[in-house]
C-alpha cells in the first residue's frame, strides 16, 4: 500500500519535464545498471532529499535505507552527486524553458552572465554561515562561476569585486551591485555591465562633469512604458570616471500602486518615515549600462533586464532553499551538482505553483513523465 509520502512524491514527479530519466543517461549520470536504487527516481528522489532538506550525506543515507529507497554509503552517495552535475542541469534547463522566459536574439559569441549571492547557514545552533557568490550565463543558464566565502570581514560582502571578468564579458546584476566601485572594476577589465540602479548608493554626472538630477530627469516621463535614456558619468573615488547609459522606463499605473503599497507596508512595520523621493523613484525601472548601443538600444536593455528580473524569481526561491543545508566543499563538481539541485527544486517550486488550479481531482496527473 502506499503511503502519504509516495503518493507526494508521485505529485511532484508528474511536475518533471518529461525524459527525465533518459537524460541521466545522456548526461552520464547513469551509464550502467543501477545497482542500489530500483530506479533513475529513486535516485533523484535520494539526491533531493540530501539537497532541499538540508541534510548532511550521512543523514541522507539513514533516512533512506529506513524509507526503502537505496541501501548505500555516504561517499557512494556523493559520487552520484559529482556524476549528477550535467543532469541536474539539463533538468534546471528545461524547466526554465517550460516557464516560458523567451530571450532576444543576440549577436553570435555574446554571452550574458547573470550574477548574485546569497547568505547559507548551515543546521545546528554552531552552524557555519558562508556567503555563496554564484554567475549563470544566458541563454545557456550553465553555473560558470562560484565562490564561498565568509560572512565577515573586508571584502566579503556582494560585488562585482567576487567574479573574474573577462574582456568582452556582459554582466549584469541586481541593485546589491549599483556601485561606482563595481563598475569601475567590470570597465577595467574590458567587460560591459548592465545593473538596476540604487539611487542612494549611485550618483550620476553629466558628461561635463557636473551634477545629474535624476529625479528632475525622471519627472520627463509621463506615460506608462515611456522609456528615456541619458548619457552619464559614474566616478569611483581616485578612479577615471566611466560614461555609460542610464536607462529608466515608467511602469504601469497598476505597478506603480502595488510598488507603493510594499514600500508603505515596509515603512510602517519599521515605523519609518517615507520620503516622497523614495515613492517618485519606485514609478520607475532605472538601469545603468555600459553595453555598446550596436545591438543593445535602450528597450533591448531594458528587455534583458526584464529577463533577469524573470530568472531573479527563481533565484528568490532558490536563496530561501540555499538557507537549509551543508554546503558541500569537497569539489566543484559535487558544489555545482548541490547548487543544480537546489535551482532544480526552486524552478520546480515555480512550476507547481503556476499548475496547482489544473491539478486532476484525484490528486496529479495521470501522465508520468519520469517514468
Amino acid at each position: 500500500m502506499k503511503t502519504i509520502v509516495d503518493e507526494n512524491w508521485e505529485v511532484l514527479v508528474s511536475a518533471f519535464p518529461s525524459g527525465g530519466q533518459q537524460l541521466a543517461r545522456e548526461t552520464g549520470a547513469i551509464k550502467h545498471q543501477l545497482k542500489e536504487f530500483k530506479s533513475e527516481s529513486d535516485l533523484l528522489r535520494m539526491l533531493l532529499i540530501h539537497v532541499g532538506k538540508g541534510y548532511s550525506l550521512r543523514e541522507t543515507v539513514v533516512l533512506a535505507k529506513a524509507a526503502g529507497l537505496a541501501d548505500i554509503s555516504d561517499v557512494a552517495l556523493l559520487k552520484r552527486l559529482r556524476k549528477s552535475e550535467p543532469w541536474l542541469l539539463r533538468l534546471c534547463q528545461t524547466l526554465l524553458k517550460e516557464t516560458g522566459i523567451d530571450t532576444p536574439a543576440m549577436d553570435a559569441g555574446v554571452k550574458l552572465r547573470l550574477v548574485d549571492g546569497s547568505i547559507i547557514k548551515e543546521p545546528g545552533k554552531t552552524g557555519s554561515q558562508w556567503r555563496l557568490h554564484f554567475s549563470f550565463t544566458l541563454p545557456e543558464f550553465c553555473c560558470d562561476y562560484f565562490k564561498i566565502s565568509p560572512t565577515q570581514g573586508e571584502g566579503t560582502g556582494e560585488s562585482f569585486t567576487q567574479y573574474p571578468v573577462r574582456s568582452g564579458d556582459y554582466i549584469m546584476g541586481d541593485r546589491g551591485y549599483s556601485t561606482a566601485q563595481g563598475i569601475t572594476y567590470i570597465a577595467s577589465r574590458g567587460a560591459y555591465v548592465l545593473v538596476r540602479v540604487n539611487t542612494q548608493s549611485l550618483p550620476f554626472q553629466h558628461p561635463q562633469g557636473q551634477s545629474f538630477d535624476l529625479l528632475a530627469a525622471l519627472r520627463d516621463i509621463e506615460h506608462p512604458f515611456e522609456t528615456q535614456e541619458w548619457s552619464v558619468l559614474v566616478k569611483a573615488p581616485s578612479e577615471q570616471p566611466i560614461i555609460g547609459r542610464l536607462c529608466a522606463l515608467r511602469k504601469s499605473e497598476h505597478a506603480i500602486q502595488q510598488a507603493h503599497k510594499k514600500l508603505i507596508a515596509k515603512a510602517s512595520k519599521k515605523q519609518q518615515q517615507l520620503k516622497p523621493e523614495t515613492l517618485e523613484y519606485a514609478k520607475y525601472v532605472i538601469v545603468f549600462s555600459t553595453y555598446p548601443k550596436r545591438p543593445f538600444s535602450t528597450e533591448h536593455l531594458l528587455e534583458w533586464y526584464r529577463i533577469r528580473w524573470q530568472v531573479e524569481l527563481a533565484f528568490k526561491r532558490l536563496k530561501s532553499l540555499l538557507e537549509m543545508g551543508h554546503l558541500p566543499k569537497y569539489d566543484p563538481h559535487s558544489s555545482r551538482a548541490w547548487l543544480y539541485g537546489k535551482l532544480f527544486l526552486a524552478l520546480l517550486t515555480e512550476k507547481l505553483t503556476r499548475i496547482t488550479g489544473a491539478f486532476s481531482p484525484w490528486g496529479y496527473y495521470l501522465s508520468q513523465p519520469m517514468a
